[in-house]
């Protein structure tokens, strides 16, 4: 999809809508009152800046916790201004300037304010290592929030000399977490104080709090920790009932045209939910459910902007440069590609078009076919260069233990075919897949692979800024679980953060995949294709091949029987 389109496209929603008289707020007849929605990912906490939040923030409280972007699907920052309004403004350092909706209030009726983004960048800002941050890209630039407790009005100063591009990616969907609930819960009275006086001591107890305090557990919630900031709240967490969310009554926005969505994530079974009618849209691996009959639906499989990969433990068996790069060479990755990757209407050049190369850059951008050329050694699985690199590990073997979320049959299938060609090499593959895992399992060594998206994400995932991918790299980033340390990594992407011109991207971009493909942390595979369905009468559903998934736009969805 390509913005023209996506405007096309949302231009004609519109104009639906107003024509069918199915604006929001508004039911037909003939509307059912709650939408389900099947994801394939995992549901572990409501902070999307942790790391246990951040693989199901946008695509499942997206429009539950609003920031000043969301993630369009395309994979483009979209401004939402019902959270308020940011724009760069003239200084000497760069400065935005934020300024929240006058009338935004979360669901338990307590004002939003600059609180929260002072409370979001101290616990992503890396200055504190308590916080368990996914990532502190952009965060660790800011020098400053300047913010009188309880304004709506907040400046973000980045440090002198420093340039950000991408700052339409902070404080955004899914991110942005209510304040005051840490506040109470960590007895802060005041945290924009603690955190200008720099109060350890009440910092390390909002640390703990924003590490675990969020955490959401299948039963029983005290649904005060959960206030919303958007058209939805959550209203009950189960296993069998799955993750509600109705109508948020104190939304000054434009009412959400459906009052109840229920999210089926795993481990619910995805295939009963969607073969008893129970979901109506679903939003999944292909593949990764092939018994599963979506005939009464309206089906699109698309490769999504998540690049398929191994992500690798630097430690343990994978502790050596030449251990990684004999499972790497053995790998078929053009195979996997041909028999599980490719989408069926696989465009010819492109996203999704073949093997892809890259771990950090879309197929599609204009700088990958010059960037990428390191990976040509490990295109198609090299069963005597994994000998030799094996010999030079000093290793006459190697046990390598995949994991991922299952059940996914394509991921199983992956693996068993990884297994198949690394055997002749001395390498043996096994499935370590399991209904409760986490890609944090790769740091804890349960694992010595995952496989998933950025990060090891195991549902919907990737975005145009490649900011989730670039953090599952960075030297003490959350999301970085396979502990891959590289200082000049880390300063490259310092660099392409701030840089403005092309050729020097290009020059940037091309050392950073030379050195990726050196040091092999990951090994790419393919985009991830994705089966999004969507059932019969279901309107105002786009499809979102990204890290919002499919429900970027739920308060928009109506389904008519």
């Amino acid at each position: 999809m390509r913005l023209p389109y996506l405007r096309r496209t949302l231009a004609l929603l519109a104009a639906t809508a107003a024509a069918s008289g199915l604006v929001a707020g508004c039911s037909g007849e003939d509307q059912v009152p709650s939408i389900g929605y099947a994801v394939d990912t995992s549901v572990a906490s409501y902070n999307g800046g942790t790391t246990a939040g951040a693989a199901a923030a946008q695509a499942v409280f997206g429009r539950v916790l609003t920031g000043f972007f969301y993630t369009g699907p395309d994979g483009q920052p979209v401004a939402d201004t019902d959270t308020g309004t940011a724009k760069e403004v003239p200084g000497e350092a760069q400065t935005i300037q934020y300024r929240l909706n006058p009338q935004g209030v979360y669901s338990d009726g307590v004002l939003t304010s600059c609180d929260d983004l002072v409370f979001t960048w101290a616990a992503r800002s890396g200055r504190f290592p308590r916080f368990d941050s996914a990532s502190t890209a952009g965060y660790e630039d800011i020098e400053r929030v300047e913010c009188q407790p309880g304004s709506k009005d907040g400046t973000v100063v980045f440090r002198p000399g420093t340039r950000y591009q991408p700052w339409r990616t902070l404080f955004g969907a899914g991110e942005l977490m209510p304040a005051h609930v840490a506040a109470q819960a960590a007895n802060v009275p005041d945290i924009v104080a603690a955190v200008q006086n720099d109060d350890r001591a009440a910092l390390d107890r909002l640390a703990d709090f924003w590490n675990t305090g969020w955490n959401l557990e299948p039963g029983d919630l005290d649904i005060t920790r959960f206030p919303a900031s958007g058209p939805y709240r959550i209203e009950s967490y189960g296993l069998e009932d799955g993750l509600v969310l109705v109508a948020n009554e104190r939304w000054w926005g434009e009412a959400p045209a459906t009052g109840r969505i229920v999210v089926y994530p795993k481990p619910a079974d995805l295939v009963a939910r969607i073969e008893d009618g129970s979901a109506a849209v679903v939003d999944i691996g292909a593949g990764s459910l092939p018994e599963v009959n979506l005939d009464a639906y309206t089906v699109e499989q698309l490769p999504s902007r998540g690049i398929e990969q191994l992500v690798l433990n630097t430690g343990g068996v994978f502790e050596s440069t030449a251990a990684r790069r004999a499972f790497a060479l053995c790998v078929p990755r053009q195979a996997l590609f041909d028999q599980l990757g490719r989408v069926a209407e696989a465009p010819e050049t492109g996203l999704g078009a073949g093997v892809s190369n890259s771990r950090t850059l879309q197929q599609d951008s204009l700088f990958y076919p010059a960037a990428t050329g390191a990976s040509g050694p490990y295109a198609a699985g090299d069963t005597a260069g994994a000998q030799a690199a094996l010999a030079d590990a000093g290793k006459d073997g190697l046990v390598v233990r995949v994991g991922y979320l299952a059940p996914d049959d394509r991921r199983a299938r992956t693996v068993a075919m990884i297994a198949d060609a690394c055997k002749a090499a001395g390498i043996t593959v096994q499935d370590a897949g399991t209904p409760d895992f986490s890609p944090v399992q790769l740091r804890d060594g349960t694992v010595d692979a995952v496989l998933g998206g950025p990060g090891g994400a195991p549902g919907p995932a990737g975005s145009l800024d490649g900011i989730a991918a670039i953090g599952g790299l960075r030297s003490g980033s959350g999301l970085n679980v396979g502990q891959f340390r590289n200082g000049r990594f880390d300063a490259i992407t310092d660099q392409l953060a701030a840089e403005t011109d092309s050729t020097s991207q290009l020059h940037l971009m091309t050392e950073a995949e030379n050195l990726l493909w050196a040091q092999l942390p990951s090994v790419p595979l393919f985009a991830t294709p994705r089966t999004i369905a969507f059932a019969g009468g279901l309107r105002n559903g786009i499809a979102g091949p990204t890290r919002a998934g499919s429900g970027w736009n739920m308060d928009q969805w109506v389904l008519e029987r």
